[in-house]
C-alpha cells in the first residue's frame, strides 16, 4: 500500500516527538503493509512554519536513519498545507512542497469554520494547474451542513483523501458516516492514515482496506489505497472520481424524486 499522509518527521509538528518516534512509526507501517509513504508534516502560517527546504532535509535525515536500521520503507516528500491567502504563489516559487515533486498537494481545510470562497479558491489552484488533495473532508465539523461544497470542488476535479480511521470509526459517528456516505457515492479517491504516532493516531492501513474492499470490492480498494497514490506520485493525469460522482449522484436523487411522485399519485397522496 501507498500511504501519502503521514507526520512521521520528528519534531516539526504535532506528529513524531523525536526519531525513537518515527522509527516506531515506521515499523507499524511495514508490518502493515504500507511500502511507500510521505512524509506530510502541517504547514499552517503562525503555528508549523515548515518549508520544502526545512522537509526535504528532515525527509533525507529519516531515510538514512530507516536504511540503519533495515527499514525498507520508502519517503517521499510532501507537506500537510492548511489553506492561506498566498498559498498559491507559494507553491509556484516552491516554498511549499507538492507530493514528491507533482503537481498534486495535500489541502487541508479549517476543521470548523467554512472556508470562503472555498470553490473559488480551488478553482484558482487548479486553474494553474496545481490539483489540491482535499484531506480528511469527513472530519470537517461544518461539512454536514455543506456537502455541496465537498461535490462542487470535486466536480471541479479536486482529489479527496479520507482517513483510513473514519471510516473503520476512529473518529466517532459523523466522520464514520460521512465516510460509508462518500464511500458510496464514489466520491473517495485515494486513503490515507493521517498518522501522528503508533498509539491513537497509528499507520495503519489494513483494516480500512478490508473494510473498502468488502463494501466496494476489489478494485476499489486497490484503487483508493495503492494505484491512485501511485499515480499521484508519478505526476500522472488523474480524473477525479468526483468529476464522474456529482453527475451519478444528481441522476440518481432526481430518480429517486420521481419514484416517489409517481407512488404518491398512485397512493392518492
Amino acid at each position: 500500500m501507498i500511504d501519502l499522509h503521514s507526520h512521521i518527521l520528528p519534531g516539526c509538528d504535532d506528529g513524531a516527538a523525536d526519531a525513537a518516534a518515527s522509527l516506531a512509526m515506521a515499523r507499524v507501517a511495514v508490518a502493515d503493509g504500507t511500502r511507500i509513504l510521505a512524509c506530510t508534516p502541517h504547514i499552517l502560517p503562525g503555528l508549523y512554519h515548515n518549508d520544502a527546504a526545512g522537509i526535504g532535509r528532515r525527509v533525507l535525515a529519516l531515510r538514512n536513519v530507516l536504511s540503519d536500521e533495515s527499514i525498507d520503507l520508502q519517503l517521499v516528500i510532501g507537506a500537510d498545507v492548511h489553506i492561506a491567502p498566498d498559498l498559491l504563489q507559494k507553491l509556484a516559487d516552491k516554498v511549499v512542497p507538492t507530493l514528491n515533486g507533482s503537481r498534486y498537494f495535500l489541502l487541508e481545510p479549517p476543521h470548523h469554520v467554512v472556508p470562503p470562497n472555498f470553490v473559488a479558491f480551488v478553482e484558482r489552484l487548479i486553474e494553474a494547474d496545481y490539483i489540491p488533495v482535499v484531506t480528511h473532508p469527513e472530519r470537517l465539523t461544518w461539512v454536514t451542513k455543506n456537502y455541496d461544497l465537498i461535490e462542487s470542488v470535486g466536480r471541479l476535479g479536486a482529489l479527496m483523501q479520507i482517513t483510513a480511521g473514519s471510516l473503520t470509526g476512529q473518529f466517532g459517528t459523523q466522520a464514520k458516516a460521512l465516510s460509508d456516505r462518500m464511500l458510496e457515492e464514489g466520491r473517495i479517491d485515494l486513503v490515507a492514515s493521517d498518522a501522528h504516532n503508533v498509539s491513537g493516531r497509528s499507520p495503519v492501513l489494513s483494516t480500512a482496506y478490508a473494510l473498502v474492499e468488502e463494501k466496494a470490492g476489489a478494485e476499489t480498494a486497490r484503487n483508493l489505497f495503492v494505484e491512485t497514490p501511485a499515480r499521484i506520485l508519478r505526476n500522472a493525469q488523474i480524473r477525479a472520481v468526483g468529476m464522474d460522482a456529482a453527475r451519478g449522484a444528481k441522476r440518481e436523487a432526481v430518480s429517486k424524486s420521481r419514484a416517489g411522485k409517481f407512488w404518491r399519485m398512485f397512493q392518492g397522496r
